[in-house]
């Protein structure tokens, strides 16, 4: 039990009904969950409601409501909190009533369309490695040193994340990295959260379905620096056009990193070949096991990280050396055949071009790419026709697949995906509906040497059909397929 008035501290009240003297057990925002003695905030979501539900929690034993416009009927043996934002109240109320956990530890977050995942993980591995009791908030999982608790969102709702940090505390965690999503930014998840840091990766076109332009989506990414306290240090991509901004108006220490501008952190490759990237780090040597440009950006991302945490330099390169990245962030598989079959999460048109780039330069001679790659469902349709257009553009063969449909019919998706192909890139495709016949028929067209790309889902372990979610794993479908080639 939580003394409410504590819970509230830092909570800017329009209004008060009732008593706030209560002895409060739990803090919901859906009325199903909600147990006697708790308190239910009513959000307006993107989807639903929550003020529609009020009745519902008080029937579930909630004593306290919390609003932003009161309800018709009033009830008397219920204390109402009227609130200008019931998304932000609430996170600064999780944060509270789970006893402050971010006070407690290291907290990074890190922002941006694409490398979030992989400049956390790599962060968790690093700290891992030098000893620390480490925590992980990420779209693949989230961890709490070698425990795995499954993740759903790239980053859980504010009463879930707190709940979670409170966890990471009291396992002795002493340092999180946490993938903060422009949605999480945007709708106040981590709001009331105190960070050690931040990192900024890019900016390119996603979830435009969501934040309708451009211009919200980065507003969005950047009111996380502009948060940060003094305290805290900022860091950020220089090569980006948008790195600079994010620095902007942040009170926090400002750092940089860049392969090309003159940053803080300043890398150069010297070699990317399938067995990892050769670069020079601050004018020091290092060999890592990450391939591409794009890691060569994620490696400098977690390596000014590391430094601004107190790590010595020399140490955070020797251990960064030996670290592999993310789940489902270009992972490679050779067949028997010499076939290299690449699973990468490359779901935005710049993701795909930086993966499709990173590949091109693997060829030693004639050897073909082949992608297989498709869009999601309910997602923002204005970059399904540039997904494939780069995709054929940098590939000699294109498979257009399913990705997750969702509620829509996946050959709406892949007509959309048509739509402005060049007359060079409508010669090099074939659409095939089902991915799992898509990815076997881009490898049957495979020969010794050949590289297939199989882009978009990475991670994941399911497809999302007509709200259903059944298993399927593109690692698992090609190891089976080169299984069935060595037979």
């Amino acid at each position: 039990m939580k003394d409410l008035q504590s819970i509230l501290f830092g909570v800017s009240l329009r209004e008060v009904v009732g008593s706030t003297q209560l002895q409060i057990t739990d803090i919901q925002i859906d009325s199903r969950k909600v147990n006697a003695n708790g308190i239910f905030v009513a959000i307006k979501g993107v989807q639903v409601d929550g003020h529609q539900f009020i009745h519902i929690a008080i029937e579930k034993g909630a004593t306290v409501i919390v609003c932003e416009q009161l309800p018709s009927i009033i009830n008397e043996q219920i204390t109402y909190l009227v609130v200008a934002n019931a998304s932000e109240a609430v996170a600064i109320m999780a944060h509270q009533f789970y006893n402050e956990p971010s006070l407690k530890i290291k907290l990074v977050g890190v922002t941006g369309t694409n490398g979030k995942t992989t400049v956390a993980t790599l962060l968790f591995k690093l700290f891992s490695a030098l000893g620390y009791h480490c925590g992980l908030v990420s779209t693949v999982q989230n961890q709490i040193g070698d425990t795995i608790i499954p993740s759903t969102h790239t980053t859980p709702d504010a009463i879930q994340l707190n709940a979670l940090l409170d966890k990471m505390v009291q396992a002795g965690c002493t340092h999180v990295f946490m993938e903060c999503s422009s949605h999480a930014i945007h709708q106040h998840r981590i709001t009331g959260l105190q960070f050690a840091g931040g990192a900024f990766t890019n900016l390119t076109l996603d979830h435009l379905d969501y934040h309708k332009t451009f211009e919200a989506y980065l507003d969005a990414k950047k009111a996380f620096f502009d948060a940060l306290p003094s305290t805290a240090f900022a860091i950020s991509n220089l090569d980006d056009k948008n790195g600079a901004n994010m620095l902007m108006d942040t009170k926090a220490k400002k750092f940089t990193y860049a392969l090309h501008a003159p940053a803080n952190y300043k890398g150069k490759i010297l070699e990317n070949q399938l067995t990892g990237l050769i670069m020079l780090v601050n004018e020091k040597e290092v060999h890592c096991r990450l391939i591409g440009t794009f890691n060569a950006y994620n490696f400098l991302a977690v390596y000014g990280v590391a430094l601004q945490l107190g790590e010595a330099s020399e140490k955070v390169l020797i251990t960064l050396s030996a670290l592999t990245g993310a789940e489902g962030r270009f992972e490679y598989i050779i067949s028997e055949q010499k076939i290299i079959g690449i699973i990468d999460y490359a779901h935005t048109p710049d993701a795909l071009e930086n993966v499709l780039i990173t590949v091109a330069k693997l060829r030693k001679g004639d050897e073909e790419v082949i992608t297989v790659v498709g869009c999601g469902g309910d997602r923002d349709k204005s970059k399904r026709p540039i997904m494939a257009q780069v995709a054929c553009d940098l590939s000699t063969r294109v498979f257009l697949t399913s990705d997750n449909p969702r509620s829509e019919d996946p050959n709406d998706i892949l007509t959309d995906m048509e739509q402005g192909l060049t007359s060079a890139a409508k010669r090099k495709y074939i659409k095939i509906v089902d991915r799992r016949e898509a990815i076997k028929a881009a490898i049957s067209f495979a020969k010794p040497g050949d590289i297939v790309l199989i882009a978009g889902k990475g991670h994941e372990k399911y497809q999302e059909i007509k709200g259903v979610k059944m298993h399927f794993d593109d690692k698992e479908e090609l190891q089976n397929l080169f299984k069935e080639l060595a037979k």
